[in-house]
């Protein structure tokens, strides 16, 4: 199969699943609203354990389109030119804190001096952090370790996640990036498909390193552009 073939056939997947969430997304915005409307005027539905779980349901289903909408536009990126530098250090940040809290040790390296990337700030951040969110959910909860690296030389931008996690079987690392395959007990297998489609559709690659029982290392690698 051509690489031309396989690009269309990810587009016409893409556009597939846009159309299926935006046709499902308006009969359940009106299954909601109905739904609120019924324990606002009967609040003793909230008392039943059946309510609850609708309700849950019913945000598994707002997230899942949420996630299926991500994927789908996951390649529609807005370059702006981006320190790099203050760019990583507000993610990592906004991060630190459930670390903390969670009790895993959080480990930064990353050089005082980055060069500026052409990079779509919200969408590349939604990959790092997809990428560290899978760091803490693989991690020990006693003695979590994550560390969070940027290597740089001439040509490329290298962002690593590593995690002392369970690890990832050879045999399931082929799949790890395919839309809707998942190894977890919950999750939908968006998160990582979503990742390496924003970080193709940036010019980069994403790598995979792990195994069992000696954690993961995820790498996103970002070209420098020639100057001009």
């Amino acid at each position: 199969m051509t690489n031309t073939t396989t690009e269309q056939l990810k587009n016409n997947f893409r556009l597939t699943l846009s159309k299926f969430s935006h046709e499902i997304r308006n009969p359940i915005s009106l299954i909601n609203s109905e739904l609120l409307l019924m324990v606002s005027t009967h609040p003793e539905l909230a008392d039943y354990q059946e309510w609850e779980e609708i309700m849950e349901n019913m945000e598994y289903i707002r997230e899942l389109l949420n996630d299926l909408s991500s994927y789908s536009n996951a390649g529609r990126i807005r370059l702006e030119l981006t320190d790099l530098n203050s760019y990583l250090s507000s993610i990592i940040s906004s991060v630190k804190p459930t670390f903390d809290y969670l009790g895993i040790t959080f480990i930064t390296d990353c050089p005082d001096r980055l060069p500026k990337l052409p990079v779509d700030r919200i969408k590349l951040r939604q990959a790092i952090l997809n990428l560290l969110r899978n760091a803490q959910e693989a991690v020990p909860s006693s003695g979590g370790r994550i560390t969070f690296r940027v290597h740089v030389n001439t040509e490329s931008v290298c962002i690593s996640i590593m995690d002392n996690g369970c690890g990832i079987p050879p045999e399931v690392q082929k799949d790890i990036f395919s839309p809707f395959i998942t190894f977890k007990p919950t999750g939908n297998g968006l998160g990582l498909a979503v990742t390496k489609e924003i970080v193709e559709a940036h010019g980069g690659r994403i790598e995979l390193e792990s195994a069992p029982d000696q954690g993961s290392v995820f790498r996103i690698i970002l070209a420098i552009p020639f100057p001009g």
